[in-house]
């Protein structure tokens, strides 16, 4: 049997001829470092695997620790735009 180069496939997939199966979405979302949500533009937002990591990270803290996390983290975001705003 002969298969199809990747180029062929891919071309097929480029001109939303087929579908990858969701199996085939994920190596390549993996291969792009995206997430799926990204990569399928459910999400305009994209997190690389590092960020996505860290994400993971926090999710398996208990609930306190995530508390402090995202204070720190709102305080900081806050105190950017605040920065930019000022700076325009």
């Amino acid at each position: 049997m002969i298969r199809p180069s990747r180029s062929y496939i891919i071309g097929k997939y480029e001109r939303d001829d087929v579908k990858p199966s969701i199996e085939v979405a994920m190596k390549i979302a993996d291969a792009l470092e995206v997430s799926l949500d990204y990569l399928v533009g459910k999400t305009n937002v994209e997190i690389d695997a590092k960020t996505l990591k860290r994400l993971q990270d926090i999710q398996s803290l208990n609930d306190q620790d995530k508390a402090q996390i995202f204070g720190l983290l709102d305080a900081f975001l806050r105190d950017r735009k605040t920065k930019k705003a000022y700076a325009s």
